[in-house]
């Protein structure tokens, strides 16, 4: 059985403790998912906002701050007049210039960001209130991408519910939160993102299916080109790493389907990560599967980053945070 991130974080047991900062500090929900977290042991916990109302918060679920849990108001931390250089820095190039620079890093998912950038944290979380453009809009500005990624994609995690139907299994969706309509390059970037996430977070070997409303040629459009041409791309990058496609989602998800419609095929019927053509099919898939399927859904988790950030629904609950707030430590190991 696949665990979930929470127990997996507890059973790597990674030597430095986590620090993960979290930009919507007196928000109920994060307070709740945060106090959790840091009481399971999972992270040590940075609240950014203001000081003032995130005391009141803590006080109102019975805690203060210490022993793992700190505060942090962009308004006036030491850090913050440091901070403004660094980003004053990274961002002069663009037009800003100091004042602009300050301003900026005052704002708490600016600050969160900044305290992963420079060390201070080892990953952030927002999202509850903010926005997921202001979310990734801060991590690629502050964090930046990685050397080796060519974008910055998203996932969801997918865990099947206790009483699911045989062949229920763990999967990665993606990219069901960022990518509007990715070409076959993205398609193919997307995937090698998704496969090293699926080995991290899933510690599973990737069976990736390049999903589509056709199976191996059974529909022709310009749609299912861009999927085949995006598998083409990604097999010639990393041909270890087992891929299909075009596959429609019963074709890669069933195995008396798999075995039907594409009985050649090593993924079909078999298939952990689900790469869609589109944020349409992707977004809608993964709340079907989550109401409709009862699975539980983590994300949308950012891949691409230099660091860990990552964006939470703003519908998100307390356990959505500490599971979070989990992935975020798991991706900095």
């Amino acid at each position: 059985m696949t665990l979930l991130p929470q127990e997996l974080l507890k059973q790597t047991a990674p030597s430095t403790r986590p620090v993960i900062s979290l930009s919507e500090g007196s928000d109920p929900r994060i307070v709740a998912g945060a106090l959790a977290a840091n009481q399971a042991n999972l992270a040590d916990i940075i609240l950014v906002g203001d000081a003032t109302a995130i005391r009141a918060e803590l006080s109102a679920q019975g805690a203060s701050e210490g022993n793992g849990v700190h505060i942090h108001d962009p308004m006036a931390s030491e850090l913050t007049a440091d901070f403004a250089s660094a980003f004053h820095a990274l961002r002069k190039h663009k037009g800003v210039d100091e004042a602009k620079a300050l301003k900026s890093v005052q704002s708490p998912v600016v600050y969160a960001a900044m305290l992963v950038r420079l060390g201070h944290a080892t990953g952030t979380v927002g999202g509850a209130v903010y926005t997921t453009g202001d979310i990734v809009r801060s991590a690629i500005q502050v964090i930046g991408m990685a050397p080796d990624a060519a974008m910055v994609s998203s996932f969801f995690l997918m865990y099947p519910p206790d009483n699911a139907t045989d062949g229920a299994r763990a999967m990665l969706y993606s990219d069901c939160g960022l990518v509007i309509d990715p070409s076959s390059k993205e398609l193919s970037e997307i995937a090698k993102a998704s496969a090293q996430s699926c080995k991290a977070l899933l510690q599973t070997e990737p069976k990736i299916a390049f999903l589509s409303f056709s199976t191996l040629g059974s529909a022709r459009h310009a749609a299912v080109d861009k999927v085949t041409e995006g598998l083409k791309l990604f097999k010639a990058a990393a041909p270890e790493i087992q891929a299909d496609g075009e596959l429609q989602f019963d074709a890669a998800f069933t195995a008396s389907v798999g075995a039907r419609k594409a009985p050649e095929s090593s993924v079909a019927g078999n298939a952990n990560v689900m790469i869609f053509p589109n944020l349409d099919a992707g977004n809608i898939s993964y709340k079907i599967t989550q109401r409709v399927g009862g699975y539980t859904a983590i994300g949308p988790v950012m891949q691409g980053l230099a660091k860990p950030a990552n964006d939470l629904s703003r519908g998100c609950s307390a356990q959505d945070v500490t599971q979070m707030i989990a992935v975020t430590a798991l991706q900095a190991q």
